[in-house]
């Protein structure tokens, strides 16, 4: 696991934008895992400043939905991705894939996303927030570290921390489907970005903490290709923070 420590949020989405870029350019991400959030919300803007060509070949694939949400509904993750992800990056509407969170049948909607990400060749790249109780996608505490495409609860804590983007808590869905854990895992490249002091502790737990359901973004301590994006604030827990420094100074420019 690589972890970079950056000043500041806006340095955290150019340094993650860079990334992508850099691999859509020499061709080995061409299927791009995106998230949600503020922190990821941060990559999509800066690799709109830095809009190629190249970009709008990319097939893309949402983390999660929530179950009940129209897709025209402002917050369903249909509609965030469309303004975040496809408008701003130029990508045809018809490679961008969100789980259906309206399908009469919810366990055979799971399985048909399942099957289209591997019809799709996988996911190369994606790109991670992290909740504060450690979830990543909505794969809350307990999470199977193998688990795929699923329908799940939300925790009370994560219907409060995104009650602000609806007009209370109550309007938040219960339900949603998400990737499992055993499928992001199966990404190419994992890239988590995350900032301010709220995320710390859960950062600290997810990088340096036992590998536990109980954080399920520790399950990345075992992904080949896994790198944390922080800023100054997400690090701040971190034990080894000044080493994590010296290794990034280290690395070839």
């Amino acid at each position: 696991m690589q972890v970079v420590v950056l000043d500041s949020a806006a340095e955290v989405g150019e340094h993650a934008a860079g990334v992508i870029l850099r691999g859509v350019i020499h061709g080995t991400v061409k299927t791009l895992g995106v998230a949600t959030g503020s922190s990821p919300l941060a990559i999509y803007k800066a690799l709109e400043r830095h809009r190629s060509p190249e970009l709008s070949a990319l097939s893309a694939f949402a983390l999660d939905e929530y179950v009940g949400l129209a897709p025209d509904h402002p917050e369903s993750y249909a509609a965030v991705i469309r303004r975040e992800v496809t408008d701003r990056l130029g990508l045809d509407p018809d490679r961008v894939h969100v789980p259906d969170g309206g399908a009469a049948d919810l366990a055979a909607a799971c399985l048909d996303y399942e099957a289209a990400i591997k019809a799709a060749g996988g996911i190369d790249l994606q790109i991670l927030g992290i909740g504060r109780n450690g979830h990543i996608g909505f794969n809350e505490p307990t999470s199977s570290l193998a688990s795929r495409t699923r329908v799940k609860t939300l925790m009370s804590a994560t219907r409060r921390d995104n009650a602000r983007f609806f007009a209370d808590v109550t309007q938040v869905p219960s339900l949603c489907l998400t990737q499992g854990l055993g499928t992001i895992m199966e990404a190419r490249t994992v890239l988590l970005v995350a900032n301010g002091k709220a995320k710390a502790q859960a950062v600290a737990r997810a990088v340096e903490g036992p590998l536990a359901s109980m954080c399920p973004a520790s399950v990345l301590q075992m992904h080949p290709h896994a790198t944390f994006v922080l800023d100054r604030e997400a690090a701040a827990d971190l034990a080894l923070k000044d080493y994590y420094r010296d290794v990034q100074d280290q690395m070839p420019r």
